[in-house]
């Protein structure tokens, strides 16, 4: 039985006609199959005409999924048995379906090896096309490149080029099948002939320029060069012709660069610090060796995954100095204190005060952001005890520095690292505790985080009675 397809790459003629001849029970070895118009030179039916299949009733047979994406590319292989091995595929397909999870299967094998090459081929046309730019008739510049491809891919690759040259006009000339480029559509049409390729432009001597300076005789594998881009492609590569040459100077090459002579080293200006740091040992000047110190250290595990360190902001001398716990991921981004939803909570509580947070001074014990990743959130945890303790002398030093008259411990983390000792927050909140060796108060009360966590039914009195805490450790702090 012969079956005419209307052309070399016809996969939805051969899909229909493979599976009504499915459907009707013809075996692989009474098929011939073909192609109306000559394509390649295959053998063709000629004058015979085509021996109809009457349609038929049976139903279709499932085409696993898998093999309809082999038969795609299979198809453009330019094997001219290849549709009769498909055919014989499918025929097995249906009446071994073990043969599906069968991977040493000859037929299956070797469709697997022809689709491979077509992909194969695909990637070299994609990369050893190379254009040469003309003027057409109508004074527009155009891009135009000759390719011979192993299998027949034209059409296969086109929506590559458009996508990545959409912005010019071009055309990929084939001996079988050329495609052009408007800017707008593609179009195809038959083969062209060699002497249709374009001389070259001005941009080949750029290009063979740049490819004689790029290459490195110390790093030639020509064995390797010659796998990546056999030599049946050379002949259409400008660049080829320098290949030979330039690996055959390369021992040479290499051997002068050897006994060269060192290269003086250039003259390089000492790096400049963009933040002055203490010397090692010596406690910082100002806040700025502060911050350039803090975020150097090291002292624990929090500083080489946080992105800065984050001290405090705020006036010098203030009436209070208020410290957090640790900063939080939007203050280790800003580089600033409580700017997140706790120090959000805690401006706002201060605004309805009167307190401006322009009139304290901010600080946090911890200067580095401890967190957990989860997925791609970063998630605060709460800093160990031996984490605050490497902490304990930043906070010192930005106390002496500031000179606050007194202290605001928000949460226990910061009660504990003023006051040195463990406090349990609930139990003395609300009250100025005389317990620094620099005589300075302190006056414990929640973080503002804790009340982010409360339940909806407790927040409202929670709220009332911290913002109380806050006006009175606002009108009552004692003077050190």
């Amino acid at each position: 039985m012969q079956v005419r397809l209307d052309d070399a790459v016809d996969l939805d003629g051969f899909r229909r006609r493979a599976r009504q001849l499915l459907a009707d029970g013809v075996p692989p070895e009474r098929v011939e199959w073909g192609v109306a118009r000559p394509d390649g030179g295959e053998g063709l039916f000629g004058d015979v005409p085509e021996q109809a299949i009457a349609p038929s009733t049976a139903a279709l047979q499932p085409v696993p999924a898998a093999f309809v994406a082999l038969c795609a590319d299979v198809i453009l292989h330019r094997d001219p048995q290849r549709f009769a091995l498909l055919y014989r595929l499918l025929w097995r397909l249906a009446h071994e379906p073990a043969l599906r999870h069968d991977p040493l299967d000859a037929d299956m094998m070797r469709a697997q090896r022809m689709a491979k090459a077509v992909h194969r081929d695909i990637h070299k046309m994609r990369a050893f096309v190379r254009f040469t730019q003309v003027t057409d008739d109508d004074g527009l510049e155009r891009h135009v490149a000759w390719f011979e491809p192993e299998h027949r891919i034209v059409e296969a690759n086109a929506d590559f080029f458009a996508r990545r040259f959409a912005q010019m006009r071009w055309a990929i000339l084939t001996p079988e099948r050329c495609v052009e480029w408007d800017g707008h559509a593609l179009s195809f049409r038959a083969g062209a002939d060699r002497r249709e390729k374009p001389p070259p432009d001005a941009g080949e001597q750029l290009w063979l320029t740049y490819y004689a300076h790029i290459f490195n005789p110390a790093r030639l594998k020509f064995a390797t060069m010659q796998r990546e881009m056999p030599r049946r492609y050379w002949h259409n590569l400008p660049e080829a012709a320098l290949i030979q040459p330039l690996a055959d100077a390369a021992d040479a090459r290499s051997q002068s660069m050897i006994e060269a002579p060192a290269t003086p080293a250039r003259r390089i200006r000492a790096p400049v610090a963009l933040h002055a740091r203490p010397a090692e040992g010596a406690a910082p000047a100002d806040l700025g060796e502060l911050r350039a110190a803090a975020h150097a250290c090291r002292a624990c595990p929090i500083g080489a995954q946080a992105t800065q360190a984050v001290c405090g902001e705020g006036p010098l001398a203030p009436r209070h100095m208020l410290v957090g716990e640790q900063p939080g991921d939007q203050e280790d981004l800003a580089g600033r204190p409580f700017v997140g939803p706790a120090g959000q909570l805690l401006e706002r509580a201060m605004a309805q005060l009167g307190w401006a947070r322009e009139g304290v001074y901010l600080a946090n014990a911890v200067k580095h952001f401890k967190y957990e990743l989860r997925g791609k959130r970063r998630i605060h945890k709460t800093p160990g005890q031996r984490e605050a303790e490497a902490c304990a002398h930043w906070l010192d030093a930005e106390i002496a520095l500031v000179r606050p008259q007194s202290l605001v411990a928000l949460g226990a983390t910061a009660a504990r690292a003023l006051l040195g000792r463990p406090v349990a927050v609930q139990a003395e909140r609300g009250v100025w505790l005389h317990e620094r060796a620099d005589g300075r108060p302190v006056f414990v009360t929640l973080h503002p985080s804790a009340l982010l966590r409360l339940p909806d039914e407790e927040r409202e009195a929670a709220h009332a009675r911290w913002r109380e805490e806050l006006a009175r450790a606002r009108d009552t702090a004692p003077v050190a």
